[in-house]
Order: C-alpha cells, then structure tokens, then sequence
C-alpha cells in the first residue's frame, strides 16, 4: 500500500487583500476623527470670539451716556441733563467720568476733568438726589469747568474767548459720550448743546 502524501499549497490572495483594505479603513477612521477635532476646536474657538466680540459691544453701546441738554449753570460751571443709554445697567455716579477740553486764551490747551460723583445727581421727578444712577430715568447734574487755577473751560471763559469745548462723558467698563460746547450767551440758563 502506497501512501501519497501531496501537499498543496494555495495561496489564499482574498485574505491579504481583506486585511490590507482593513488597515485602510481604519486609517481614514483615524484621519477623520482628527480632522473633526480640529474643526469642532476651530468652530468652539469662534464662537467664544463672537460672544466676547458681542457682550464688549452690548457693553460699549448700551452702557453710556446719552446727553439730553447742557445749559450755563453760573460762569464756572455747566449744568447737564442727561439718562443712561437704552439697556444700560445702574451705574454709580463715581463710575461716570467727564473731562472738558478747549482752547485757552493764547491758543493753550486747558483740561478739565472729574467724576458725576463730585456733585449731587438729581432725578428730573424731583426725588432726592442720587448715587447710582438708573436706566430710563432723566437726570442733572452740575459739572464744574474751572479747577479754580489756569484750565479754565467755562461757560464765561468760552463766551469771551469765542471758542469751543468738548466734553467727553466716559462710563467705566462702557462706552463714551462726546458733545461740542458752544457758549453764544454766558447768561445762567441759557442753551449750550
């Protein structure tokens, strides 16, 4: 009795190429995912930008002041009606700041400045004066333009040298206010802005 022993050998090429297209696969799995990561990173980064880029605008526009009218309250000072911004928040008088500038006699420059806190706020309704001011509602305030030394922006100070002042109304963490004063009578009451 013989015994053959034949071996054959296939060669089993469907297998080689199932593992080869599985490695493939799974490479695009991993360069997918990485690609996602860094497009949901991107997309995360730009919408904290847009959202800080908006609360410093809400801020900017909504917190400030906006000047109804500014009268000659004595030869020093002016006397200014103004309210809180629309969706502005409560501010405190400290927390608003102005500063005057013109042109001195001889052409120099003079600057004064200081904060809504330095005199009483009053509410046009006739309620007691203020500390924190309050959207929605009107208010005066006297806001001196003379430091009682050379900067001297004053109503009267104005008037005789024919020129012009700008204030400058700043609400801290909020926006700016500008207007331009013009003095035509230094009497008391009359209409500056």
């Amino acid at each position: 009795m013989q015994i053959n022993n034949e071996n054959n050998e296939n060669n089993d090429n469907v297998a080689a190429i199932g593992i080869g297209a599985m490695i493939v696969f799974i490479a695009l799995i991993l360069v997918a995912a990485v690609a996602s990561a860094v497009i949901i990173q991107t997309a995360e980064k730009l919408q904290q930008n847009a959202e800080s880029t908006g609360d410093d605008t809400t801020d900017e526009m909504s917190g400030k002041i906006t000047v109804l009218n500014v009268f000659v309250n004595n030869g020093d000072n002016f006397e200014v009606y103004f309210r809180l911004a629309a969706g502005s928040d409560d501010t405190a008088a400290a927390d608003i700041l102005y500063q005057i500038t013109c042109e001195g006699a001889g052409g120099t420059f003079e600057y004064i400045a200081g904060s809504f806190a330095d005199s009483d706020i009053d509410p046009l309704d006739g309620t007691a004066a203020i500390t924190t001011a309050a959207a929605g509602v009107a208010y005066r305030t006297t806001l001196s333009a003379f430091d009682g030394l050379t900067n001297d922006c004053g109503p009267a100070d104005l008037f005789s040298n024919d020129v012009k002042a700008t204030l400058y109304i700043h609400v801290v963490g909020g926006g700016t206010t500008y207007d331009i004063l013009k003095v035509s009578d230094a009497s008391v009451g009359s209409v500056v802005v």
